[in-house]
């Protein structure tokens, strides 16, 4: 079975699970349908996305990641360590992003992180080892663990998408702050990547309509 087959298998298994845990988690998968797995291969140019699109459009993010794809052809560690500041600008990466790029690109090229270990880790032992860089906070690491390593338990409590479709769901007054999203997702162990996928097609779904009622 391929890649992509398990782990739309998996999910479908999780979300399945959910439903029977929570009845407002039942309620938006038949409004909106299961969502589809979201695959990233893993290594160094999917985690360096991820931080290219930190606190960006989803659009400026992916516009920034084709140009640099133009730039290197194929984004390895090596090549961005040997690239010029002037080059790395010149994709769209801001000062900030550049700096964590550098280092990002130094950690694997020197394997002072082998993200090919990661793999054989905890969730937690995983998490830890990459917000130790710069530049990568949970968000960053969840979003990593949960595309590129396939974890199924992974709750990215500080994305905002996900704290309004949390909202909505749970009928809350008002978005719910990291504490409070991970308190509500508590009850969805260890499907909460599921979970995830899930309120991320009914944040579009609110988004789409002319009024974001509450189910």
């Amino acid at each position: 079975m391929s890649l992509a087959l398990q782990r739309q298998a998996a999910l479908a298994e999780d979300l399945a699970a959910l439903a029977r845990l929570d009845p407002d988690i039942a309620a938006a998968a038949a409004l909106v349908g299961p969502p589809p797995p979201r695959i990233l291969e893993p290594g160094f140019a999917s985690l360096l996305g991820i931080i290219v699109e930190q606190q960006v459009s989803v659009a400026s993010g992916k516009a920034i990641q084709r140009k640099l794809l133009d730039a290197f052809g194929t984004v390895t560690a090596q090549a961005v360590c040997a690239a010029d500041d002037a080059t790395l600008l010149g994709c769209g990466l801001s000062r900030p992003k550049l700096r964590y790029t550098r280092i990002l690109a130094l950690e694997v090229a020197e394997r002072r992180l082998a993200l090919d270990d990661l793999h054989e880790l905890s969730d937690v032992e995983a998490m830890a080892r990459l917000t130790a860089l710069t530049g990568i906070g949970r968000w960053t690491a969840e979003i990593y663990l949960m595309f590129a390593l396939g974890r199924r338990d992974i709750w990215p409590a500080l994305d905002l998408a996900l704290q309004v479709a949390a909202q909505h769901l749970k009928r809350l007054p008002e978005r719910p702050g990291a504490r409070l999203m991970d308190a509500t997702a508590e009850c969805w162990r260890p499907y909460r990547s599921a979970a995830a996928l899930l309120l991320w097609r009914y944040y579009r779904h609110l988004r789409a309509r002319p009024s974001t009622a509450d189910l």
